[in-house]
């Protein structure tokens, strides 16, 4: 302590900064790292250490940056190097650091090639390329492009992150029809001819990754090229727009309607503060720029990368106390100069592993947000979404792993309104088929039967000499499409109007390259798919057999018995007899209908029962339960009759069609002709004798030998896809139908160069028009009802009935039971008699129980009234008897006294 203040020795820790001087990048960098040293140690006073930066000048070039990286190294004897400023120059540097042991640190070298696996002692304190590659590639899916061209410099910056761009972009089957690598140094000749190439390809979505300089040219040449018109879309990788306030006015009205990504950094009072200060320090150290308010993220990430070093230096505790007199630690001290040629003799640093793993440790909040590295880089962050309009930039979106691109940065919404190119307010549709008038040239086969699908005539409609299914499904299919595609279609025929050659044939032309497509009824086969791409099938898969039916309507003497099953009318004969048992039970004791001799009485269960299917019997029933059983039992008889009549009526009328054969094998087993059209060698693989095989080429031919026979010079069946067996049998409804899928082929697709970039986006159009592609080929056909078994009548189950059945036989036997303990407690005096007393056994009182059950019971009210009818009756017979004797009496005696 001396005059009461504490001397306090301090270590300098020397670290090296390599910078382009004379670009914007490296002056406001080295403003942000010294800015950085200022506030960190006003902040942490009492430190021990001081890194002391030491600045060179790579001059924008890489052997400058390694000649200074090599003095800094030798004659500064720094701890650790920050820099170089571009990823060229950084792969080269890093190697040297790598080999003396020596950290080098960049904020600024943001190629993936650059990556601590391959140089251990490479730190980046930024975000790597191919961060910014899944930002970019989600940007341009998200506005549904299915096809960019990425346009990038011929350095190790520039090739560096395309295989990510590349990676991420067709991992959703989009493509990357070609890449454009314009050397760094082009001049505007060579950069006009690139454009101008590529503006003949159709493709308008281009992606540019390059240096500021490099950009700013190219996007100056694409407006000469009048592609900054509208239709175009133009996204720009991030760097660019961080020099948007220093840029001259020609270069900013070029980058008019381009899209960029930029590092999100979440604006803060302490962020707020630092732009102020960092303003007025540019406008201080260089007043003669414009004058700029905010600075660019790579400044923010130089602020950071300083504020980060000074912490790990102070945790590693490292500094030369006599610099300009001690050897230095990474040479070997017999070297006496700093040429070049001394490279080999460098040495490894003594703390540079450990100043490494202190850097790679380090956490804080910076100014540019979190501070942490993940694999020796700047872990992800989000990213924002630029739109330059005019003489300034919008942000219009986010991009996150959690949402994607999205309006909002913590949830999903849209993105706010974008300008593009020649100011149109509609995204661009990625591709522009018309460039240079060129058609697109669609082969079409000829046929002469099934003119459903191509038929070779004048539509006056579509102005086309084609038409039909296919011709129908393609164009949906082409209108479908987010971009215009002219095309024409070209018949394949020779000058006789016939088809050239074979189906083949024809697809093989696609492969010459003599048509660019194939629209028709053409078969995806496997041999086909090595030399052309097919679209997905836009019809029915497979091949089937067609065959006459036949008629078995009410043939049959037994067909009475046809509408149940024999399991139903088993279930109904159990029922009539049971439920007779039960009327007869209920009845025998009360009624005189139901007793009498022993066949009497069981001609009367079956007659009572059975007599409910036609008419109404003649025996009246009096007991109570009787009648509740006789009427659920009614009811069940009127829906069994019901259901019965109703399915003999539609036997008898609804035709009852049947496939005369149902199996490929029995024709070919009996020696059946088998009829064709087109390419027989899928049948050879169904093991059909070759002589059994007839062609026919049209749906009338079909029909003529079908109704032939093999017998009559025709065929027995008809083996051909399944699209045109429907056309036939819409065709002829009622004489045919379709049996079973007897072979696996893919069905028709679209015919396209192999890679064309049509096939997916024609797939999914397919796809998405599929429920009105079958209504097109079957709209002007009479609809025919199911012919393979669906048209006829199933006979009734027990199932259908089987709750009917559960009803009544519930019902009869609840009812048995309510009176079988009626019957017992009226004669409970029977069964409580003790045998001891009286001798009885068991069989004689069941005896007694029975003869009981036969007696009629006077005590019910049905019986009294049917007696005491019997009675008066009686009565009124006698006494008419009576009347009539005493009448004649009289007559008697008159005749006798001769009274007239």
């Amino acid at each position: 302590m001396a005059d009461g203040k504490e001397n306090r020795t301090t270590l300098a820790f020397r670290v090296g900064v390599i910078l382009d001087n004379e670009t914007w990048v490296g002056n406001v960098s080295w403003a942000c790292m010294s800015m950085a040293m200022d506030d960190f140690y006003s902040t942490h006073p009492n430190y021990t250490t001081r890194v002391a930066l030491i600045g060179k000048d790579s001059k924008e070039d890489v052997v400058s940056a390694a000649a200074a990286a090599v003095e800094l190294l030798w004659n500064d004897k720094v701890q650790a190097i920050i820099g170089p400023q571009t990823s060229v120059q950084a792969k080269f540097v890093a190697e040297l650091g790598n080999k003396s042991q020596t950290p080098i640190i960049s904020f600024s070298a943001t190629s993936p090639f650059l990556a601590s696996s391959r140089t251990p002692y490479f730190v980046r304190t930024a975000l790597s390329d191919s961060s910014q590659a899944q930002a970019i590639a989600a940007l341009v899916r998200f506005f549904g492009w299915r096809q960019l061209i990425p346009i990038f410099e011929d350095t190790d910056y520039g090739t560096g992150m395309i295989p990510y761009l590349v990676d991420a972009f067709q991992a959703t089957d989009e493509r990357v029809p070609y890449r454009s690598m314009v050397p760094l140094m082009a001049n505007d000749d060579q950069i006009l001819r690139e454009l101008y190439s590529l503006k003949t390809m159709g493709t308008r979505v281009f992606v540019v990754h390059a240096s500021d300089a490099l950009t700013t040219r190219l996007l100056l040449k694409a407006r000469e090229a009048d592609m900054m018109q509208e239709g175009y879309a133009w996204i720009v990788t991030y760097g660019l727009t961080d020099r948007f306030g220093v840029l001259d006015a020609s270069a900013i009205d070029a980058m008019h309607g381009v899209l960029t990504v930029k590092p999100y950094v979440m604006g803060s009072a302490r962020n707020g503060e630092f732009s102020t200060r960092w303003s007025e320090r540019l406008r201080r150290d260089h007043p003669t720029d414009k004058p700029v308010q905010h600075p660019s993220v790579y400044a923010l990430w130089a602020y950071d990368t300083a504020w980060a070093m000074a912490l790990a230096a102070e945790s590693v505790a490292l500094a030369s106390r006599t610099p300009s007199t001690s050897p230095s630690p990474y040479l070997n001290t017999a070297a006496k100069n700093s040429s070049l040629t001394e490279l080999k003799k460098l040495e490894f640093s003594p703390n540079g592993h450990r100043l490494l793993e202190s850097m790679q440790g380090v956490k804080f909040d910076g100014i540019s947000g979190k501070f942490e590295l993940k694999d020796g880089q700047l872990e992800s962050s989000p990213f924002e979404i630029i739109n330059v309009v005019g003489s300034a930039t919008k942000r219009v979106g986010f991009w996150t792993t959690e949402h994607g691109v999205s309006g909002d940065l913590n949830s999903k919404a849209n993105l706010e309104s974008v300008v593009w190119p020649g100011n149109a307010l509609a995204a661009p549709k990625g591709i522009d088929w018309e460039t240079g008038g060129k058609k697109l040239r669609i082969g079409v086969p000829l046929k002469k039967g099934f003119s459903e699908f191509v038929n070779r005539e004048w539509n006056p409609l579509t102005r086309r000499n084609v038409s039909g299914f296919c011709i129908e499904v393609f164009d949906l299919v082409m209108a479908s499409l987010p971009y215009d595609v002219p095309y024409e279609y070209i018949p394949y025929e020779d000058n006789n109007g016939e088809m050239k050659g074979s189906y083949s044939d024809l697809v093989y032309e696609v492969y010459l390259q003599n048509f660019d497509a194939v629209v028709g009824d053409v078969t995806i086969t496997p041999n086909r798919s090595l030399y052309v791409d097919f679209s997905v099938p836009f019809t029915e898969v497979g091949m089937s057999m067609v065959v006459p039916v036949k008629d078995d309507r009410g043939r049959s003497a037994w067909i009475f018995l046809k509408p149940l099953t024999t399991e139903l009318w088993l279930a109904i004969g159990a029922f009539f007899i049971f439920t007779g048992l039960v009327v007869w039970v209920l009845e025998h004791r009360v009624n005189d209908s139901f007793r009498g001799p022993p066949l009497h009485q069981l001609g009367t269960i079956f007659y009572f029962s059975f007599s409910t299917l036609v008419f109404a019997h003649k025996e009246k029933v009096t007991s109570n339960l009787t009648r509740v059983v006789v009427i659920i039992w009614v009811f069940v008889v009127l829906i069994l009759t019901s259901s019965y009549t109703a399915s003999l009526t539609s036997m008898l009328t609804v035709q009852q069609l049947h496939p005369t054969v149902t199996n490929l094998h029995d024709l070919i087993r009996n020696g059946e002709y088998i009829g064709y059209m087109g390419d027989p060698s899928m049948l050879h693989l169904l093991n059909i004798d070759k002589s059994k095989l007839r062609r026919y080429e049209s749906p009338d031919e079909y029909d003529d030998a079908l109704s032939k026979g093999s017998a009559k010079g025709g065929v027995g069946a008809i083996i051909d896809e399944i699209p045109y067996i429907k056309v036939f049998i819409s065709k002829y409804c009622g004489k045919y139908t379709m049996v079973g899928n007897i072979y696996r082929t893919e069905g028709f697709g679209f015919v396209f160069h192999k890679g064309s970039p049509f096939v997916p986006e024609i797939s999914r159009a397919i796809l998405k028009v599929t429920a009105d592609v079958e209504k097109k080929l079957y709209r002007n056909r009479t609809t025919c009802p199911e012919q393979n078994g669906a048209a006829t009548s199933d006979s009734l189950t027990f199932n259908c009935f089987w709750g009917l059945f559960l009803i009544t036989g519930t019902t009869s036997v609840l009812a048995l039971f309510l009176f079988s303990a009626f019957f017992l407690y009226e004669h409970r005096h029977m069964l409580s008699t003790s045998t001891d007393s009286d001798g009885s056994s068991v069989w004689q009182r069941f005896v007694l129980m029975v003869k009981s059950f036969d007696r009629k019971d006077y005590s019910s009210y049905a019986l009294r009234r049917s007696c005491l009818k019997v009675e008066e009756m009686k009565a009124a017979h006698d006494h008419s008897g009576r009347s009539y004797a005493t009448s004649n009496s009289h007559s008697t005696s008159d005749l006798s006294s001769g009274s007239p």
